[in-house]
């Protein structure tokens, strides 16, 4: 049997992947999460993690935020710390600035994931036609919801409702591409 292990910064990443994988990957492939308490813990642990790993035939994924760096130097870094570890053709994705990138580039799913009226018809305005490019986007969820939204909670509402192939979130977009490509 493959497995799939996602080593991931913070658990709303796992809530996320937890309500899109299921309808990418097929039958037959088992999912491991390997949750870090933040960047720098992520960062500083993932050659350990990796090393240790000794389960067979896996295919590895690190997901970050990109927060305020540069995306560039931080997936070179940790493509660093993979090849340190004898870990070749990890898959890298960065979540341009935030997780909350993901969700602002699908407001119909935000929408229906947090039972709220309105927020569709938004999806037109500027700053939600590339998400990615806003440096906060947790605060504008929070705004955008009245601070209903919750980053674990919140992306388990919301991520069974991400449109895989409509979402306006380029770093979206690369992940899941990035997950097809490896299956």
């Amino acid at each position: 049997m493959r497995t799939f292990v996602f080593f991931l910064e913070e658990p709303s990443a796992k809530e996320m992947l937890q309500g899109v994988l299921p309808r990418i990957l097929p039958a037959g492939i088992s999912i491991r999460f390997v949750i870090f308490q933040g960047k720098q813990d992520l960062e500083k642990n993932l050659n350990i993690k990796l090393r240790a790993w000794k389960l067979p035939n896996c295919s590895f994924v690190v997901m970050r935020d990109q927060d305020s760096g540069d995306c560039k130097k931080i997936k070179e870094n940790l493509a660093n710390i993979c090849e340190q570890a004898g870990k070749k053709g990890v898959l890298i994705r960065i979540a341009c600035h935030e997780l909350e990138s993901f969700y602002l580039g699908d407001l119909t799913a935000v929408e229906k994931g947090l039972d709220l009226k309105g927020l569709e018809r938004k999806k037109k305005q500027r700053k939600f036609r590339n998400p990615d490019l806003l440096t906060n986007p947790s605060e504008e969820m929070f705004k955008l919801t009245n601070n209903i939204y919750d980053k674990v909670s919140g992306s388990r509402a919301i991520a069974p409702y991400l449109a895989l192939e409509s979402n306006t979130s380029k770093s979206f977009n690369t992940l899941i591409s990035g997950i097809k490509k490896l299956i």
